[in-house]
């Protein structure tokens, strides 16, 4: 047994390392085969010891609980997994559906064609403009954008369009941005949205820089939320407009404390293959953008807005044009492909939510 320098203390069972932590703001799980979890509210911990990283998943109850690796993952080992997933599938992304990485909005009483996906995915980007508020008025619009997790930089080269803005994209795939600004150069953006490989959680921007912050299903992959949020808002101009459009798991009811079993289990094997950490709540997101300060927080749930989406995707990616395309990917992308059916299975059962979350810096 032994102590760390964060005053946790170390201990072993049946040889595996285990961390007991007594610490007023985060509150962690005491699971009998601890895995992935949610993140009620404070951030993801991580503690090093043996050599590796850990994860302390945090619910609501005691300030007592268990840490230990993700699955045998590091962060530095999600990020890989991350980036060469998308390294391996945004070619095959791209040339069956189009520059546009994310859901689409679909009107709940329109008809689907094949041909409208496209456009739902622009309508994605318009909803969520119009549900922050963001202004079409020269005098306000915004000027200076950036976005996270930019994947091929279709939203960053339409929001520059749109608003005559400059953009700066970052991704953690080399792949992604080498493309992103290919298709920026070959539209005559290139001098107005430029696109590199940074980490979200560190970002290579100063201090109040952008007046719109958009990440459009980009956090899923971050595995210290908090962090994440807190630097949406460091980089953000006072009076600027944060949006967040992200897959979530269902807010909890004031009786329960964590998800149930079957519920991380299905969030578990969606996690394995698309290299995410823990899901959160739209409540969560909300507790930790008010933790921050901002202002005029509101967030929305769409799953019923992007329902046609996942049965799009599976039926092109089982098309022979799709598999053709599969096979020649690599295994990652058809590890990911494999899945999808259970993304839809947790829409249907009210597991996975699709939340949009908007707020504001505070002007001064």
């Amino acid at each position: 047994m032994t102590t760390t320098p964060t005053g946790a203390t170390l201990i072993s069972h049946n040889h595996r390392p285990i961390l007991f932590i007594q610490s007023p703001t985060l509150h962690l799980s005491s699971h009998k085969h601890p895995r992935r979890n949610t993140c009620r509210g404070s951030r993801l911990e991580y503690y090093s010891f043996a050599g590796k990283k850990t994860r302390a998943r945090s619910v609501r109850g005691e300030s007592v609980g268990v840490v230990e690796m993700v699955d045998g993952r590091t962060t530095e080992e999600l990020k890989k997994g991350i980036a060469e997933l998308y390294d391996e599938s945004s070619g095959v992304w791209e040339d069956i559906w189009g520059e546009h990485m994310h859901h689409g909005f679909y009107p709940l009483d329109g008809v689907v064609s094949l041909d409208d996906h496209r456009d739902a995915q622009i309508r994605m980007i318009e909803e969520a403009l119009r549900f922050a508020g963001v202004s079409d008025d020269p005098s306000k619009k915004p000027r200076s954008i950036v976005d996270f997790g930019c994947g091929i930089g279709g939203s960053s080269r339409y929001l520059v369009k749109k608003y005559g803005a400059s953009c700066q994209g970052i991704a953690l795939s080399p792949v992604q941005a080498q493309r992103a600004q290919a298709l920026a150069d070959a539209q005559g953006l290139g001098d107005r949205v430029p696109f590199q490989v940074a980490d979200a959680l560190a970002q290579p921007f100063p201090d109040g820089k952008f007046d719109l912050v958009w990440s459009m299903e980009s956090v899923e992959h971050m595995p210290d939320k908090k962090k994440f949020v807190s630097e949406l808002a460091r980089v953000a101009a006072p009076g600027a407009t944060i949006i967040i459009v992200t897959r979530c798991h269902r807010d909890l009811s004031p009786s329960e404390e964590t998800l149930r079993p079957e519920e991380k289990q299905l969030l578990d094997k969606i996690c394995d293959s698309y290299y995410l950490p823990a899901w959160c709540s739209t409540a969560d997101y909300v507790k930790l953008l008010q933790s921050l300060s901002l202002q005029g927080i509101k967030s929305a749930d769409w799953s019923q807005y992007v329902a046609p989406f996942w049965p799009a995707v599976i039926r092109s990616a089982f098309s022979w044009k799709g598999l053709t395309s599969l096979l020649r990917s690599g295994l990652k992308t058809t590890r990911g492909a494999l899945v999808m059916p259970l993304m839809i299975e947790g829409y249907k059962k009210d597991l996975i939510r699709l939340a949009v979350i908007t707020c504001r810096k505070p002007a001064s």
